[in-house]
């Protein structure tokens, strides 16, 4: 019922940009909280960006400044502007968000199937 989807990833040079977008679609009433993620090869998974319903944002250190995490809440979507990017933040990146579904008001955490970014030195 409650889908999310990313897309924007690709090969890009290092110091390039890219703009990864998560489109939340079903029977949705809004989204509290919603989050990018990324896993290299042989890494565990880290969290890089958080959004709330507020916009409060909070960034992990290693994207501080190079990234940037906003969301459309008409359109049930979230971004995420990469910039000044480096071999470093070769990676799949996911989106989650906690959604509140329509009528039930019951809130989930719901996942992505994930994008994958590459970057070249």
């Amino acid at each position: 019922q409650v889908q999310l989807v990313e897309s924007g990833g690709g090969l890009v040079q290092a110091g390039g940009s890219l703009r990864l977008t998560c489109a939340a679609s079903g029977s949705i009433s809004s989204i509290n909280v919603g989050h990018w993620h990324r896993q290299a090869p042989g890494k565990q998974r880290e969290l890089v960006a958080t959004i709330t319903s507020g916009g409060s944002t909070n960034y992990a250190d290693s994207v501080k400044g190079r990234f940037t995490i906003t969301s459309d809440n008409a359109k049930n979507t979230v971004y995420l502007q990469m910039n000044s990017l480096k071999p470093e933040d070769t990676a799949v990146y996911y989106c989650s968000a906690a959604i509140v579904e329509r009528v039930t008001m019951r809130v989930r955490a719901y996942w992505g199937q994930g994008t994958q970014v590459t970057v070249s030195s």
